[in-house]
């Protein structure tokens, strides 16, 4: 049996899922046959048979995400015609004793130390090498480590892959946390004065606004390769929106230049549009800045994540009763936890501090 796994696709895809095989388990192929259509995340690539043969066997099913280098298809050797290198004839049994060197241990790129037989068991138990940790010298991972470590997985809950939006929120979050530099700031804003029914959220958006214009370097996208940032003057706002199938941030288009009535029915608007997923991908992309109302279902402060090329989300928790002093006395006061999260590459210390306090000061307003 040889077994054929997923070519280097190139541009630096480390991954693809499968969308069609091509071929079934028994067929014959002929080299170059297409055997599998993948799909990366630049194109769907169909992949040749790199031999003649019968298929012995496929490795995943449509929709599988699969890794380069892993197994894909397997090939019956024993099918196979002789080519004009085979051997013919008696071959003799020597009875010299050959004595081999010990097999060498190898790191992979990832820094994983293992000798074959350790990386042969750990790919027949199905155990990824780069989550055991290691007990051997030097870093070297022992058979008792990956025999451990099955042991483990096959007493938790099978592995859920992830798909769709929670795989592409995956991306995104992995790629924040490699390039951002995120640094966070926190502080109240005391609404004892709102008029009762006041609208939050569209109070969060208002004040933003007014923050933008204090502090015009939070709303800009920062360009890593450039080393530069572009201010926007036009404010286009990015909503958190949570769903069972993961975080969209539909955007609310020029925002400052909406009254508050429009505000509230196109917060509404897009809210619906993501809950029925009828929302265009040009809804989805290209905003400014962020805002995270993650109060409205638990928790005060917390540590938004900035999402490139974006360089600053503002986080509203969830309104608490809270005594503040008043005078010499103590008054128990209604207040909005806000953090803010900014990307330190683009944005100061200073220039973040402001607009957290025109944020804060539009916000204790009483009447808005």
């Amino acid at each position: 049996m040889s077994v054929f796994t997923l070519p280097d696709l190139g541009e630096g895809l480390q991954e693809a899922e499968i969308v069609t095989w091509h071929v079934n388990p028994g067929d014959q192929v002929v080299m170059d046959q297409p055997l599998v259509s993948v799909e990366t995340d630049k194109a769907i690539v169909d992949i040749p048979s790199p031999q003649a043969g019968r298929i012995a066997r496929l490795y995943g099913e449509v929709g599988e995400v699969i890794k380069l280098g892993a197994p894909l298809v397997e090939f019956d050797e024993s099918a196979r015609a002789p080519d004009a290198g085979t051997v013919v004839g008696e071959v003799a049994v020597g009875k010299e004793v050959v004595k081999e060197p010990p097999a060498s241990v190898t790191a992979s790129a990832a820094g994983v130390k293992a000798t074959p037989a350790v990386r042969a068991l750990a790919h027949r138990l199905d155990v990824d090498l780069s989550i055991v940790t290691p007990s051997g010298p030097d870093g070297l991972i022992t058979v008792a480590d990956v025999q451990r470590v099955a042991k483990i997985l096959s007493e938790v809950e099978p592995l859920e892959p992830l798909r769709g939006v929670r795989r592409a929120m995956a991306g995104h979050m992995a790629l924040a946390h490699a390039e951002v530099v995120p640094v966070t700031i926190m502080d109240d804003a005391d609404v004892q004065g709102w008029p009762a029914g006041t609208d939050i959220t569209v109070r969060l958006i208002r004040a933003l606004i007014v923050a933008c214009a204090a502090e015009p370097a939070l709303n800009a996208w920062y360009d890593a390769q450039a080393v530069g940032r572009r201010v926007r003057k036009t404010i286009d706002l990015g909503i958190a929106v949570d769903t069972p199938d993961g975080l969209f941030v539909p955007v609310l288009r020029d925002a400052a230049n909406r009254p508050d009535a429009q505000l509230r029915s196109e917060v509404d608007r897009l809210r619906a549009g993501v809950k029925a997923r009828s929302l265009s991908p040009g809804e989805l992309r290209g905003n400014t800045i962020t805002l995270s109302n993650f109060g409205m279902i638990a928790g005060k402060y917390g540590s938004p994540v900035v999402l490139p090329p974006t360089v600053a989300i503002l986080g509203a928790g969830r309104k608490v009763r809270t005594p503040v002093a008043a005078g010499d006395g103590v008054e128990v006061h209604e207040l909005i936890p806000l953090s803010l999260t900014f990307d330190h590459r683009a944005v100061t210390g200073g220039e973040a501090g402001r607009f957290l306090a025109a944020v804060i000061a539009d916000l204790q307003r009483a009447n808005r």
